[in-house]
């Protein structure tokens, strides 16, 4: 049996949530009613000001003030003026906090996981608990997981770069 996941799993820290994401389905409907379904297979966690590789490190800002919003919001920017990359707000409502989707099982990376599911910016601050078009799936499956450090963080420094902060189904 396949369910919706609800508000309440997005309401726990980003850790425990980016794992808990792995092996999840994304689902986006399209206008025409085609779904176009990913497997999850790699997120990372972003945890705050605190976290110099979150993007909430500068503070509240308006591009970041979705991460200090709700749980279940989709915070969607885009990367080097031409990939989007899609996050999931976590947590408590205040404290910045998001999972960016890194890889799916057959599109591995953030840019081609939203170019084959067709997510933009349009798709910035939709609740992916109540969309229509947008939600994720949880059918049972649990795969083994590894972390690892996150990628392309250099900028914020020795500690934040090495963190084993990226959950990766085996």
């Amino acid at each position: 049996m396949t369910v919706r996941l609800k508000k309440g799993f997005f309401h726990r820290e980003v850790d425990v949530t980016a794992r808990d994401l792995v092996g999840k389905i994304l689902v986006h409907r399209l206008p025409d009613g085609t779904l176009l379904k990913e497997r999850i297979a790699e997120t990372e966690a972003y945890g705050g000001e605190e976290d110099l590789a979150c993007h909430a490190s500068k503070g509240r800002t308006k591009r970041t003030e979705i991460l200090y919003g709700e749980s279940g919001v989709i915070y969607v920017y885009l990367c080097y003026g031409m990939h989007w990359m899609m996050n999931v707000v976590t947590g408590e409502k205040d404290h910045p906090q998001g999972v960016l989707i890194r890889a799916g099982k057959e599109h591995y990376g953030p840019a081609k996981l939203t170019r084959y599911l067709q997510i933009d910016g349009s798709f910035n601050g939709q609740d992916i608990c109540s969309s229509p078009d947008i939600w994720i799936e949880d059918d049972g499956y649990r795969p083994e997981i590894r972390t690892a450090p996150r990628v392309g963080i250099d900028y914020a420094g020795e500690y934040w770069k090495n963190v084993n902060r990226r959950f990766i189904a085996v």
